[in-house]
């Protein structure tokens, strides 16, 4: 361990996923895997919904932006999670602080992200007639510039509580990444701040979220249930469910981890369930919002014409 004095940290070691030998490399195979269709997923859908005026909607702005947050924040831990596999992983202090600072700044955003995507099904669903007057651009552009300042602030939040706290001797993380808790738990100074910071930020988060895209969805139901033709009701529920799907997983493993990771025997388990809204669901919205929708299969088969012929 590297040091400033005589026992001041200057680097930490992530433990990673799992410190079983036998497991390392399927796990980095299946990793990798993962990453690289997050990656070619997520960067080819921002170039389809860029270069295609079709899919110049409010709808697909969101999608925009999500698969940008997605692509960052997988490029922004997964190579070192996946180095954690081959080799012991090792970030310096201030590279874990700028890591912490831009997950919890993407992680944020994406929640409110996925708040204004739900919003805009509302409006498209329950009321068509006054869809392009309620989202406007100036509308749309202004949903996202609150989600990233909000995001700002809460990275902001929890990065500042975290620069004042000094980390001696033990600089071991129990994760594949930079986390708060488990940054807390190496602290050898008060971390009574950190704590009351983090469950107002994370409750926030968390609690803003969860509500407006229950209330967006249930109004959204209530519409549906009110379609006559049984066909169309069947067909509104496959589209919307696949998405449904994806913001459970996201919330609900984010929630499960940042409940449970207090308690000394779910420290493990909130580390995996974690895996959910680091890698799993940024690889799961690509295919959720294009290959089940049919104008980006149409801009698809036209950007590929232009490109090969």
């Amino acid at each position: 361990m590297t040091q400033r004095n005589s026992s001041l940290v200057t680097e930490f070691i992530l433990v990673g996923l799992s410190e079983q030998s036998e497991v390392q490399f399927p796990l980095f195979l299946l990793f990798l895997g993962l990453y690289v269709f997050t990656v070619v997923g997520n960067l080819g859908l921002i170039n389809l919904t860029g270069l295609n005026s079709s899919l110049y909607t409010p709808m697909y702005f969101f999608v925009f932006n999500l698969s940008f947050i997605d692509l960052c924040y997988s490029c922004l831990f997964t190579p070192k999670m996946l180095e954690d596999f081959v080799s012991e992983n090792i970030i310096s202090y201030v590279g874990c602080m700028t890591q912490l600072f831009f997950f919890c700044f993407f992680v944020n955003s994406e929640c409110y992200v996925l708040v204004s995507m739900a919003y805009d099904c509302y409006v498209a669903i329950c009321n068509p007639l006054l869809y392009i007057v309620t989202m406007s651009a100036q509308v749309c552009s202004l949903l996202m510039f609150g989600s990233y300042v909000i995001g700002f602030a809460g990275a902001m939040a929890h990065t500042g509580s975290m620069l004042r706290l000094t980390f001696y001797d033990s600089n071991v993380i129990n994760h594949y990444l930079c986390e708060v808790l488990p940054l807390l738990q190496l602290s050898c100074t008060s971390t009574h701040v950190n704590e009351l910071v983090f469950f107002i930020v994370v409750g926030v988060v968390i609690t803003i979220s969860s509500v407006g895209i229950f209330i967006s969805y249930a109004l959204i139901l209530s519409s549906i249930l009110c379609i006559p033709s049984a066909e169309g009701r069947s067909k509104a529920f496959i589209t919307r469910g696949s998405h449904i799907i994806a913001v459970a997983l996201f919330f609900g493993s984010g929630a499960f981890t940042y409940l449970t990771t207090y308690f000394p025997r779910s420290m493990d388990q909130g580390r995996f369930a974690s895996v959910f809204y680091t890698n799993v669901v940024p690889m799961l919205n690509p295919l959720i919002y294009s290959l089940r929708n049919k104008d980006v299969k149409l801009a698809l088969g036209k950007t590929l014409k232009r490109v090969l012929f």
